[in-house]
C-alpha cells in the first residue's frame, strides 16, 4: 500500500509562526516532481505538539487538496490523549487521507497493554488505514515487538514506522512476527538502507525534506535488491543523516529549507532558529549530497 521514500513534511512557518499555506503547497509540488512516494502531513517533523488542532487539520487538508491524488497523503494523527488522536484520525479521514501515522503517547509511558488498547480504540473507531509509530527517544515510551504482532491482527493496522536505538534488529523480528501482509518502514534515515535490506519497505524520512529526488533513487535501489547501487547512492546522504539531527528535528531540516530559499525562517517555541555554529555543516553536508 505505502512504500519507497515518504517525507516527513515540515510545516513551513512565517518569522512569527504562522503557518505559510503558499510555501506548503510549493513544497508539494517540489516532491512530486522530486519522485517522492508519499507525503506524511503534519507529523512530528511537522510541529503537531504545537500546532493546535483546527491549524492541524488545515495543514492536513490543504495538503491533500494540492496533491490531488497523485501520490499517498499519510495524516500526523497520534496525541497522547486517546481522544484526541481518534478525533484526529476521523477528522484525517473525512478529509481524504490515505492513511494516518500515529507516534506513540507521549509523557503519559503507558503500559504495553495502554498502547494496545489505545490504538485498537482507533482502529476499531476509524477504518483508514493507520500506520504505528514508535521513537522511544522522543516519547519515552517503547512499542515492543509482541504489542505490534497482536496490533498487526487489526485489519487495518497495516504497518509500524519503527525509530527505535536498534532499528534493523526491530525491523527483523517484526518482519519474522508479522509476515508480508504488515509494512515496516524505517523512521531513521542513517540506518534506512540496512532496514529495507533487512525487510523493510520503505523510510519516512526527514533527509527527503531536502534533497527528495535521491532519497528517492536510494530507495528504489535498495527495494529492488540492488546493494552495491543503494549503498553507492546512500554513501553520498549520510552528511545529512547526521547534521540534520545536530539540534532537535526539524530545526535543522526548517534552517536549511529556509537557506535554499523553499520556506521561510519560521518554526515554533519552544523550538529555537539553528545555531549560528552549524550552519556550514548543514552547507557542506548538502554540497556532499549534490556532487
Amino acid at each position: 500500500m505505502f512504500k519507497g521514500s515518504m517525507v516527513a513534511l515540515v510545516t513551513p512557518m512565517e518569522a512569527d509562526g504562522t503557518v505559510d499555506h503558499g510555501a506548503l503547497e510549493r513544497l508539494v509540488e517540489f516532491h512530486i516532481e522530486a519522485g517522492t512516494d508519499a507525503i506524511i502531513a503534519v507529523g512530528t517533523t511537522g510541529e503537531s505538539a504545537t500546532l493546535d488542532e483546527a491549524e492541524h487539520c488545515a495543514v492536513v487538508e490543504r495538503i491533500i487538496k494540492r496533491v490531488e491524488g497523485r501520490i499517498p497523503v499519510i495524516a500526523g494523527t497520534g496525541a497522547n490523549s486517546t481522544r484526541e488522536a481518534l478525533a484526529l484520525t476521523r477528522r484525517a479521514a473525512e478529509l481524504g487521507a490515505d492513511g494516518c501515522l500515529l507516534v506513540t503517547p507521549y509523557y503519559n509511558k503507558p503500559t504495553q497493554e495502554g498502547l494496545y488498547q489505545h490504538y485498537k480504540t482507533i482502529a476499531e473507531a476509524v477504518q483508514i488505514p493507520q500506520i504505528l509509530y514508535n521513537v522511544p527517544g522522543r516519547t519515552a515510551c517503547d512499542l515492543l515487538p509482541e504489542t505490534v504482532e497482536r496490533l498487526a491482527g487489526i485489519d487495518n493496522i497495516v504497518a509500524i514506522k519503527e525509530a527505535s536505538a536498534e532499528v534493523v534488529v526491530r525491523v527483523t523480528d517484526i518482519v519474522a512476527r508479522c509476515g508480508k501482509d504488515f509494512a515496516v518502514f524505517s523512521g531513521d534515515d542513517g540506518m534506512a538502507l540496512d532496514a529495507m535490506l533487512a525487510g523493510a519497505r520503505g523510510v519516512i524520512s526527514v533527509t527527503a525534506n531536502i534533497v527528495p529526488d535521491l532519497m528517492h533513487e536510494m530507495c528504489v535501489l535498495a527495494l529492488a535488491g540492488d546493494e552495491a547501487g543503494a549503498r553507492k547512492a546512500d554513501s553520498l546522504l549520510r552528511g545529512l543523516h547526521s547534521t540534520l539531527f545536530l539540534e532537535s528535528n526539524p530545526i535543522p531540516a526548517k534552517w536549511l529549507l529556509g537557506d535554499m530559499d523553499m520556506i521561510p525562517p519560521g518554526i515554533r517555541l519552544p523550538l529555537t532558529p539553528l545555531a549560528a555554529e552549524y550552519h556550514e555543516a548543514l552547507r557542506e553536508a548538502l554540497a556532499q549530497a549534490r556532487a
